[in-house]
C-alpha cells in the first residue's frame, strides 16, 4: 500500500506585513499553538518555515489521514481564518525514506 501523506504549504496571506519578521508576525504563535496539537497527537512528521523572507512553511502528516480531516485542521488554523497565511493542500507518495528514520 502506498505511503500517502499530506503536505500543507502556507503563504502569506492578506494581513500578513510586509517587512515584519516572521516570528513577530501577529497571530503566528496562535498558528504554531495549533499545530503542536497535531504534534502532541502524533500526526505531524514534520514541520517549519521557509528560510526564505516571507515564503511561508510547510507541515507534513505522519500519518496517513483522511485528506477532509487534514483540509477542516488546517482551515482551522487561527492564522488561515485571520488572512496571516494562507494555506494549500497537497497529497505526497513518500517514496523514499532513510531505514532509520522512525515514522
Amino acid at each position: 500500500m502506498p505511503d500517502i501523506r499530506f503536505v500543507v504549504i502556507h503563504q502569506p496571506g492578506p494581513t500578513w506585513q510586509a517587512g515584519v519578521p516572521l516570528f513577530e508576525q501577529v497571530g503566528l504563535q496562535a498558528h504554531i499553538d495549533h499545530y503542536r496539537q497535531w504534534q502532541q497527537q502524533g500526526l505531524l512528521l514534520c514541520g517549519g518555515p521557509f528560510t526564505d523572507p516571507e515564503a511561508g512553511g510547510m507541515m507534513v502528516s505522519r500519518a496517513t489521514l483522511h485528506h477532509d480531516t487534514v483540509v477542516q485542521f488546517a482551515l482551522a488554523d487561527p492564522a488561515v481564518r485571520s488572512g496571516l497565511l494562507t494555506v494549500t493542500i497537497r497529497p505526497w507518495l513518500m517514496g523514499m525514506q532513510h531505514p532509520d528514520l522512525s515514522l
